[in-house]
């Protein structure tokens, strides 16, 4: 695979990148470039939770480059490609989405990945220490995707058979994971690599591939571990056991535009007539408590239940857990749940 199809975010060879900041490439001549070509007087700028701070000063450098533009900074909550400030975009000519690969296709939108800087082959060299001879999936998330070819060859310049895919239609890139779909790690290789930060990722992978070793590289903390869904499934059990005496169900159905799963919210209710549809965007733990559902069943994003879970002040469950509550499925069945096809 070649390294050419990332390199567009790698500020080693983009020429524009912000001042204050060496450690993501914002893009800022292709923002511009779009800006003129549909003479766009409003842009959106939309930024993920961690790199909110950043807003600013990245409007300051397109104003710069600009004339007679207004920008307009998204302060919703953003997690994720699939959760676009549908709002801002339908006011701005001109829409930017970062730090997501692309997910909804569109001419509107322009996705900026801010490909990270950091050299993973340091943490590699640890990794494979852990890594068994042999076949290996390798997988990353979008941030890492601009060395992704480079993460092959290394591998199997050292004898590994390196195993790749992409997963499906929710995944730009071969080789991809999200928070919510590990479908490229569906792979033959009893033993998964995952490079990247954060605990959510590897462990969903984990999760929906138990009987493989997921060995983590993380490149920005610098340290490698095995991935270890004891304490995880633990939490999941007790969840779904004091969900089973429950007789009223609040079944959430989230608005966003890529995380809605109106067909599984349908179902539930067509099944449970104790079971109420409650819509809403942002799904936290203090907008559910002023319902008084015995327990909620969350049809929307998967790490809301996941990342969330034990916040909750009554059991909130996926929609696979929802079935062994009530009784259609056996507690053997327990899996992660995961996000697939688009909107």
């Amino acid at each position: 695979m070649s390294n050419d199809a990332y390199s567009e975010g790698d500020l080693r060879k983009t020429g524009m990148a912000l001042k204050h900041d060496r450690e993501w490439d914002y893009e800022l001549d292709r923002i511009v470039d779009a800006i003129e070509e549909r003479d766009a007087t409003t842009v959106g700028l939309q930024f993920p939770e961690g790199l909110k701070r950043r807003a600013p000063a990245v409007a300051d450098d397109l104003r710069a480059l600009t004339e007679d533009v207004t920008f307009m900074i998204s302060g919703q909550p953003c997690y994720g490609a699939c959760d676009l400030d549908t709002f801002l975009m339908r006011r701005s000519d001109v829409f930017v989405h970062f730090g997501h690969s692309p997910m909804k296709e569109s001419e509107k939108i322009i996705y900026v990945p801010l490909f990270s800087n950091v050299d993973p082959f340091p943490i590699l060299e640890d990794a494979v220490d852990e890594l068994q001879e042999g076949e290996v999936g390798l997988v990353t998330t979008a941030q890492h995707m601009n060395r992704f070819g480079e993460m092959v060859d290394w591998l199997e310049e050292r004898g590994y058979e390196v195993q790749t895919r992409r997963g499906d239609e929710r995944l730009t890139h071969e080789g991809q994971v999200l928070g919510c779909n590990y479908a490229s790690a569906d792979l033959p290789a009893d033993q998964v690599l995952y490079v990247g930060g954060g605990k959510f990722h590897p462990l969903g992978l984990a999760m929906e591939h138990p009987e493989k070793t997921v060995v983590i590289a993380d490149p920005v903390n610098n340290v490698v571990t095995i991935a270890d869904t004891e304490k995880f499934m633990k939490q999941r059990f007790g969840a779904v056991h004091r969900a089973m005496d429950a007789r009223t169900w609040g079944v959430i159905f989230c608005t966003k535009i890529g995380q809605g799963r109106w067909e599984q919210a349908e179902k539930i209710l067509s099944e449970n007539d104790d079971a109420y549809l409650v819509t809403m965007d942002e799904v936290t733990p203090d907008r559910l408590r002023n319902f008084d559902f015995d327990a909620f069943v969350n049809t929307g994003c998967p790490r809301i239940t996941t990342d969330d879970g034990p916040r909750f002040h009554k059991p909130m469950l996926t929609p696979g857990e929802y079935e062994i509550a009530v009784g259609n499925k056996p507690l053997e069945e327990l899996s992660f749940d995961t996000f697939h096809g688009t909107w």
